[in-house]
């Protein structure tokens, strides 16, 4: 890579699928030679946060800082704002690339902010649903859509992980005034395997952030809707803000003892917890479940949400459609009654993304998208979904 470009990535909370891109971005970008410092919220997450922070650290020689961010936007913001301009000043960064809706902000402010003191400094803006996912028909949602209108134009690159989240831009804030590509998340070759069951697998399982948004509710549904035909048994792996109410629902349903609560797991420690891996959600933009599924050739069950269609396109891999509570539960009783072509399936849909969507390929895209972006390279082609 023959340049020494210095890029600090700013998001909120270092969980889930958007830590998880960040993470490997980082670590690839390092790889490359380039100086890398990652800056996130400092009150999030616990122990298991603090360590693969601590692994990350490793990369990073622009260092890992934590500092306030808020969820909900108040006061706070402005605090973490200046610390996140502060510290990107003191680095002396080429590219503030923010995640999020709420990282995206602090990095674009923050480089406004160092551009009007005369510093050369790109701003680059991955959404990762965040405020693609609110409805403008809310308050909250048209708060986020005007607060995105308002920031389009401080921002020198876009990197949509979808077409669907490119499109969903589109009708939702506008046509973006900079440039813009879409880069997939990607896998590492070690993760694809075959995965080995626990002794005690449930028949299905749940991996995700335990919300609404990711229709835990609807797969409890599900599971009661079809008790009577088929006997399941199921665990959600987990933590999120609705955790007490799907407890409390799987209650209400009569799933006592057919649904355990497995808390936070490694990813391959959570996929081995059941037969069928079940991805109920109402809404996603790419998410890391599917893709890391498809590498543990794990039967799938999933919704036809965001950028799902993207993952499986080009195979034989059926979707359910969104919040259709008696489509997901035929899909369990028909895995239940005949796994062979669900674990067909899954082989070829291990394959078909092995070769698709690797990390090394994210990394490079994006380090070419800001040389691009920033006047350093060739502008790339229009961007296009990849099936």
């Amino acid at each position: 890579m023959s340049t020494s470009l210095r890029i600090l990535h700013c998001l909120r909370a270092p969980i889930g699928g958007l830590f998880r891109r960040v993470h490997d971005l980082a670590k690839g970008q390092a790889e490359l030679g380039l100086q890398v410092g990652v800056v996130s919220d400092s009150e999030t997450g616990g122990q298991e946060v603090v360590r693969a922070l601590g692994r990350l650290a490793d990369s990073c020689t622009l260092g890992v800082t934590r500092c306030p961010m808020p969820r909900q936007i108040g006061l706070g913001d402005w605090r973490g704002y200046r610390q996140v301009k502060r510290l990107a000043s003191s680095l002396g960064v080429d590219v503030l690339h923010g995640h999020g809706a709420k990282g995206g902000a602090y990095a674009r402010l923050a480089a406004r902010a160092l551009k009007r003191k005369g510093t050369r400094v790109g701003a680059f803006y991955t959404p990762h649903g965040g405020s693609l996912h609110y409805s403008p028909a809310t308050l909250t949602g048209r708060l986020y859509i005007q607060a995105e209108r308002w920031l389009a134009p401080l921002t020198e690159g876009i990197i949509f992980e979808s077409v669907f989240a490119a499109r969903r831009y589109s009708e939702l804030i506008g046509e973006p005034p900079c440039a813009v590509c879409i880069v997939p998340n990607g896998l590492y070759r070690h993760e694809f395997y075959e995965a080995m069951l626990a002794d005690n697998a449930a028949d299905f399982v749940f991996v995700g952030e335990l919300r609404q948004l990711k229709g835990v509710d609807i797969l409890l549904a599900a599971l009661a809707a079809q008790r009577t035909v088929y006997p399941a048994t199921a665990v959600i792996v987990g933590s999120g803000p609705d955790e007490k109410d799907f407890h409390r629902l799987a209650q209400k349903l009569g799933l006592d003892g057919k649904v355990s609560f497995a808390g936070s797991l490694p990813a391959r420690t959570a996929l081995a917890r059941g037969r069928c891996v079940v991805v109920p959600s109402r809404a996603e933009s790419f998410p890391y479940v599917v893709l890391e599924a498809a590498a543990a050739q794990m039967p799938l069950i999933a919704t036809d949400a965001g950028g799902i269609p993207e993952i499986v396109a080009g195979t034989d891999t059926p979707l359910v459609r969104a919040g259709d509570i008696a489509a997901l539960a035929a899909q369990m009783r028909a895995f239940l009654a005949n796994p062979k072509p669900f674990l067909d399936r899954a082989a070829r849909l291990q394959a078909h993304v092995a070769k698709r969507l690797t990390v090394e390929r994210m990394t490079n895209e994006i380090v070419e998208f800001y040389l691009s972006a920033l006047g350093d390279a060739p502008t790339p082609k229009a961007p296009s979904a990849r099936t």
